[in-house]
């Protein structure tokens, strides 16, 4: 429990380190945000495939395949669920073409999108929650690794919008931890969900798989190639998600 415990602090503080970065980068350009965030989407895609949805299709049973395949798409339609009834905002291109914004609209837009990072925050740390549950602490730690990795570009892309939208840098630093304590809330949930009954330890590992596949090529990908830098950004997930393969290969 302990080590599930430092892990939750150590996936949500990744977000804290990542927005601490982001002040020294408040000016970053869109190809240098396309280019770490793709990067992140690399770790998050290996990590969902090797340390989650590889590891459900690996139990036990007649139906492991049917159980995996029905967590992916459970996953994500949930997810799916919560970017339709929770307001939010996706991408902060509209807001950074309007010519002249007013204040309290912008910081509005900024905040929405804020909290899009936190929706997408909640199944990460879930999936690092979930990991522990299987009999695999070192591929445990290399899917929690994975997430906090990528938590640090992810915490250091929101910096600059905040700033840019007027609010002050307190108020930025305290979004931007509260970003992160919803992994570490997720984190808990999801390792307490399957120690109740490891019989569910096939589907959680899918479903949270499933909703980080849905982050990765419903926001991340497609957020990434916006901008023109999207030959930087195929190579940059290939870097990530090669990153990961050396973690598992090592670790395990």
């Amino acid at each position: 429990m302990e080590l599930v415990l430092l892990t939750a602090l150590g996936v949500g503080g990744a977000t804290v380190i990542g927005s601490i970065l982001g002040f020294a980068f408040k000016r970053m350009t869109h190809k240098f945000s396309d280019i770490v965030m793709a990067f992140a989407a690399g770790v998050m895609l290996a990590a969902a495939v090797v340390g989650l949805i590889l590891p459900s299709l690996e139990s036990e049973g007649r139906f492991s395949l049917l159980i995996t395949v029905a967590g992916i798409f459970c996953g994500a339609f949930c997810l799916n669920l919560a970017d339709r009834l929770v307001p939010h905002l996706h991408r902060l291109a509209g807001v950074e073409q309007e010519s002249h914004p007013k204040g309290e609209e912008r910081l509005g837009k900024v905040l929405l999108f804020v909290m899009a990072i936190a929706i997408h925050n909640f199944p990460e740390g879930i999936a690092a929650g979930v990991s522990f549950g299987t009999d695999d602490p070192a591929g445990a730690l290399t899917v929690a690794g994975g997430i906090a990795l990528q938590n640090i570009p992810e915490g250091m892309v929101i910096i600059a919008p905040m700033l840019a939208a007027g609010m002050s840098r307190k108020r930025t630093f305290l979004c931007a931890m509260a970003t992160g304590l919803v992994e570490v809330v997720g984190t808990l949930l999801g390792y307490f969900a399957v120690s109740i009954s490891a019989a569910i330890l096939p589907f959680a590992l899918a479903f949270a798989g499933g909703t980080m596949l849905y982050v990765i090529s419903d926001e991340m990908i497609p957020e990434t190639h916006a901008h023109g830098s999207q030959r930087g950004a195929t190579y940059a997930l290939l870097a990530g998600f090669c990153l990961m393969l050396a973690m598992d290969f090592f670790l395990g």
